[in-house]
């Protein structure tokens, strides 16, 4: 129960952070926004370190970098997507590919996931499909986020595959390095577009984003040490539904049936994927 509580906390929070940086890439612009977060977020975990029970290893940092990488470049790919569509589209298409790559990605490099991440993966086809498609009447706004939101999945696969990889038993640590290496990332993507001037729109929407993520990721160590990794990934992968749920609460956006229908789809593909694909 411990675990599983925790790791609902950090659905909520992860579902939140990603709610506001999409609010704040609206306002100024999706490289902007999550270099801020990311600055908070690496300050924000820095603190937790004097807390944190466990000690660095090389590999354990280094995956940790390899994952913030994909993290940096799937969160600005994300933010482009809420600030040119609804949240309901780039959101949950986010996570169900980010989900089904990085188990194909398990399956390449030896494991073996049982009969319910099949089962997953293969509902995270229709999953895809229903949110893609079952949207409105704006086509390109339509086409904007499902690109985008395609763009995040691959980030987030490589980022889920790196934290793998970095292992539970390296705690705070490698989330610090993917935090670290997160901001790097949006450092490099700022400096190419040339996109350097912060702007004081949004500014603090992306550091209570930024905070908040920070503290996710926190919990999130804590729930897979309080029990089962399994069960705290399960648990975690229902972010969307608190991302969604806020932006039908708080800017009115409709949800029709189709927009359910995908949304329960991609909770289901992602559950089932992680709960058997450890």
């Amino acid at each position: 129960m411990l675990t599983v509580g925790l790791a609902l906390i950090s659905a909520a929070a992860y579902g939140s952070a990603d709610f506001l940086v999409g609010l704040a890439a609206r306002r100024s612009s999706a490289i902007q926004a999550n270099l801020v977060v990311y600055a908070a977020g690496t300050l924000a975990l820095a603190a937790y370190v004097p807390f944190s029970r466990s000690a660095p290893t090389v590999g354990s940092l280094a995956w940790g970098a390899t994952a913030g990488v994909g993290c940096g470049a799937g969160a600005m790919f994300l933010a482009a997507g809420f600030r040119r569509a609804e949240f309901s589209v780039a959101g949950p298409l986010s996570a169900v590919i980010g989900a089904a790559l990085a188990a194909l990605v398990g399956i390449w490099m030896g494991n073996r996931p049982g009969v319910w991440a099949w089962v997953g993966l293969l509902l995270a086809l229709p999953a895809i499909a229903v949110v893609s498609t079952g949207h409105a009447p704006a086509r390109a706004r339509m086409f904007a986020g499902v690109g985008w939101g395609a763009a995040a999945g691959v980030g987030c696969a490589i980022s889920l595959a790196g934290m793998g990889e970095a292992g539970a038993t390296s705690g705070i640590w490698s989330a610090l390095a993917a935090q670290a290496s997160a901001l790097a990332t949006s450092a490099v993507a700022a400096t190419v577009t040339g996109d350097l001037k912060l702007r004081r729109q949004g500014m603090r929407l992306s550091v209570a984003s930024g905070v908040i993520g920070a503290t996710a990721a926190g919990v999130y160590i804590d729930a897979v040490h309080a029990g089962m990794l399994a069960i705290a990934a399960v648990v975690t992968s229902l972010f969307p539904c608190f991302t969604v749920g806020l932006a039908r609460a708080l800017e009115s956006e409709r949800l029709g049936a189709a927009r359910l229908a995908g949304l329960t789809l991609t909770i289901a593909a992602v559950s089932l994927i992680a709960i058997n694909g450890h």
